[in-house]
């Protein structure tokens, strides 16, 4: 049997606290900001409690009531994944088309650069009031350009069908911060595997699928990753929104259940803070932040696998 001298005994503990002191800061920071309200919402999804009584026991009922008798929940959760799916894909889709326009112009490449990324520089409740006003169905001047030219004109965000659509299309206006990540990953690409490529033949189709997108794929990733992650907190276009079009904007004396119209912009972060700050059910409204916690992981390790099986079969 082996006996380690105290000397080195010293000097491994030594080790150890100063690696200790130097992640401590991060410790403490993931202890205070994630460990423990992650278990106080646990804690809290058990129990009655809104904020002014002290908590009692409630055992699954809050569980069951989300689930079960919550006319809202159901709604909430289809719009959420829709706007995730949809959302998601699309901003990537043109950020990354952006980003390919631009690296390839020769002249006025900085000025539209700039032209798309201001967009993004938009507070978002000021950008959602100009788009609800820009689609309104009867005054904005879209509808009109689309009467005019004897396109059918949607109702927006006065319309369930077209309600999403409207905010995907907002979203897609704010690509800004997608483009710049896209474009600083396209000027990274080796260019002697491009140059390799056109020796052997490759059109500009198998040029992006087999230089561009192997070498920006873990950009693709994190780029959806962030998507679903933002998108599961998608809270202040879809109620601001809401609440212009119905002619709502927070008067006096005035409260608008969220979702307008007819529930289709109603997503889950809306009811955590519908149920827990103006019905005061703290239990409920922890149930569902869970709920959108496991959705974030549950999404982010499948795209973690998908990823990964894809890397394995190019390989």
């Amino acid at each position: 049997m082996t006996t380690i001298h105290p000397l080195l005994k010293a000097k491994r503990r030594k080790s150890a606290l100063r690696t200790l002191g130097f992640v401590s800061p991060w410790l403490i920071g993931f202890t205070v900001f994630f460990v423990y309200p992650l278990l106080s919402t646990v804690y809290f999804s058990f129990m009655q409690y809104d904020g002014f009584n002290p908590p009692t026991f409630a055992g699954f009922k809050n569980w069951s009531y989300v689930f079960n008798d919550y006319p809202l929940f159901w709604p909430s959760l289809r719009n959420t994944l829709w706007l995730v799916v949809v959302m998601v894909t699309l901003r990537v889709v043109f950020g990354l088309g952006i980003g390919l326009l631009i690296t390839k112009i020769k002249t006025g490449a900085g000025f539209f650069r700039t032209a798309f990324y201001l967009p993004y520089l938009a507070p978002p409740v000021a950008a959602t009031m100009a788009f609800v006003f820009l689609l309104n169905p009867g005054t904005g001047p879209v509808n009109h350009i689309l009467d005019s030219v004897g396109i059918p004109t949607p109702g927006w965000f006065t319309d369930p069908a077209w309600s999403k659509p409207a905010l995907t299309i907002l979203a897609v206006w704010g690509i800004g911060d997608l483009m710049v990540i896209f474009m600083a990953a396209l000027l990274d690409v080796p260019k002697d595997q491009y140059e390799a490529a056109e020796l052997d033949g490759a059109g500009a189709w198998a040029r992006f699928r087999f230089v561009t997108l192997p070498n920006i794929s873990p950009i693709i990733m994190f780029a959806v990753v962030t998507g679903v992650i933002q998108t599961m907190q998608y809270y202040t276009q879809p109620l601001v929104a809401g609440k212009i079009a119905s002619g709502i904007i927070g008067n006096s004396g005035q409260q608008l259940e969220p979702g307008y119209p007819d529930k289709s912009t109603l997503t889950l972060p809306q009811l955590v803070y519908n149920l827990g700050f103006q019905r005061f059910d703290y239990g409920a409204a922890c149930v569902i932040a869970l709920v959108l916690f496991v959705l974030a992981m549950a999404f982010t390790a499948l795209l973690m696998r998908r990823r990964n099986g894809f890397l394995s079969a190019e390989d």
